[in-house]
């Protein structure tokens, strides 16, 4: 008598965890995402959101990426919902241990680490933006305004090397051998 019973590669714990961990974030985040995708759709209509675009480019001296963001505002809104069902998608193939889940989660990670990146760089773009302290400021505005400046540009500056450090580790270990192989004998 033969028997179809395949050997398989041993699951590590490491992808069960990372697996579950963001299954549970992803679900949470494509809930939240759906929740904002209609709440933007219902309570801003498009033509009062292209008119209250153009009006404040009017008033105000308004940056080209707040203009930009918000007349496309629903692309965004969409463009998260996309990225966290594509997370959700993926940390369900991991912990099925699909290669193609493997490969899409490594480019989610590479994602996570340009966007908090380019997180860095917005920051210091829009508080470089900003207008100048009026003359008529209470004394000492000035000084405070820019202790708070540098405070979250160095937040965000630390938030993105530790999220860059981490993806990078994640990457790191789902491209290795052992966990390449787990993937393959799946």
């Amino acid at each position: 008598m033969s028997s179809d019973v395949s050997v398989s590669a041993p699951r590590s714990a490491f992808v069960t965890t990372l697996a579950w961990v963001f299954i549970v974030l992803a679900g949470f985040a494509t809930v939240i995402s759906v929740l904002q995708n209609i709440m933007i759709s219902v309570m801003f209509p498009v033509s009062e959101m292209q008119a209250a675009a153009d009006q404040a480019k009017k008033d105000q001296a308004m940056p080209w990426f707040a203009a930009f963001m918000l007349q496309n505002m629903r692309l965004f809104f969409f463009a998260f919902l996309v990225v966290c069902v594509s997370t959700l998608t993926a940390a369900i193939g991991l912990l099925k241990r699909k290669n193609w889940a493997r490969v899409l989660f490594s480019l989610l990670m590479v994602l996570g680490v340009l966007w908090s990146i380019a997180g860095v760089v917005l920051s210091i773009v829009i508080l470089s933006s900003m207008p100048p302290i009026p003359p008529t400021a209470p004394q000492g505005f000035g000084d405070q305004f820019d202790l708070m400046s540098k405070v979250m540009i160095g937040f965000n500056l630390v938030l993105a090397v530790g999220i860059s450090v981490l993806f990078g580790w994640i990457i790191k270990r789902l491209h290795s051998p052992a966990i390449r192989h787990e993937f393959s004998a799946a």
